[in-house]
């Protein structure tokens, strides 16, 4: 089963959100309060509290914090101030101060399909059953390259 939660128009870049958003999809939801509660960015505040918000939307169904996991972040870009600062020769510069729509996405450990980080591993084998580094040709340890000479 799965719960969400949601935070629009949050001051703070799309790009900054996403950096940390991406470091918690795939665990526990202890374990990612626990990250969130050792790391100094100013997107922590707003993550935590749409995290814990996800976990009380689950605690409506009767499900504990302990059997929760993340299963996506996903952070869009929201709209932009636009802002000018003074530049030489009386020229303006354009400043984008830009904002994030958030949605937390937790579910329970029987539906937890395609964003867990041993589904990675996974992902990168072809439908051949090998892995992506297996198609590309090995070096042979042995020999050293050799430029061709000119004649």
């Amino acid at each position: 089963m799965e719960f969400t939660a949601r935070i629009s128009f949050l001051r703070i870049a799309p790009r900054k959100v996403r950096l940390l958003g991406q470091s918690l999809v795939g665990r526990r939801v202890s374990d990612a309060l626990a990250i969130l509660s050792v790391t100094m960015k100013r997107s922590v505040d707003p993550l935590g509290k749409l995290i814990r918000s996800a976990v009380a939307n689950a605690s409506k169904s009767e499900l504990k914090a302990e059997h929760l996991f993340i299963k996506s972040i996903i952070v869009d870009e929201g709209p932009k101030l636009k802002r000018f600062r003074p530049r030489a020769f009386g020229r303006a510069a354009e400043i984008l101060k830009r904002s994030s729509h958030v949605v937390v996405t937790l579910t329970d450990g029987k539906s937890m399909t395609g964003n867990t980080k041993l589904d990675a591993k996974s992902k990168t084998q072809n439908k051949a059953g090998k892995s992506a580094d297996a198609s590309k040709p090995k070096a042979k340890p042995d020999t050293k390259p050799t430029l061709p000479t000119a004649k």
